[in-house]
């Protein structure tokens, strides 16, 4: 299975238009040609297990991070009108 072209950047503010996150703004920190994700700063959080490391100092528990979203599931936000658009603006 190929990868198709991504029409999304690092810096693209998006907005979620399906999922938990749905209408939420953000801007892309990360893009995965490889398999169509994208994360999304603040947007898909999801609570990682980590154990206690003494050694480092580093506390054990629930930490929140970022989980990637499929690029299908955003949609550019149009920087004029601040409305979603499927064409990046020239």
């Amino acid at each position: 299975m190929s990868a198709m072209k991504m029409k999304l950047k690092k810096g693209d503010q998006v907005v979620v238009i399906a999922g938990k996150d749905k209408g939420k703004v953000g801007l892309i920190s990360k893009v995965n040609p490889s398999t169509n994700r994208v994360l999304v700063a603040g947007i898909n959080m999801i609570k990682k297990a980590t154990k206690a490391n003494p050694q480092t100092g580093e506390e054990g528990g629930m930490i929140p991070k970022e989980a990637t979203i499929h690029a299908s599931n955003v949609m550019m936000l149009d920087p004029t009108t601040n409305k979603p658009t499927r064409k990046r603006p020239a």
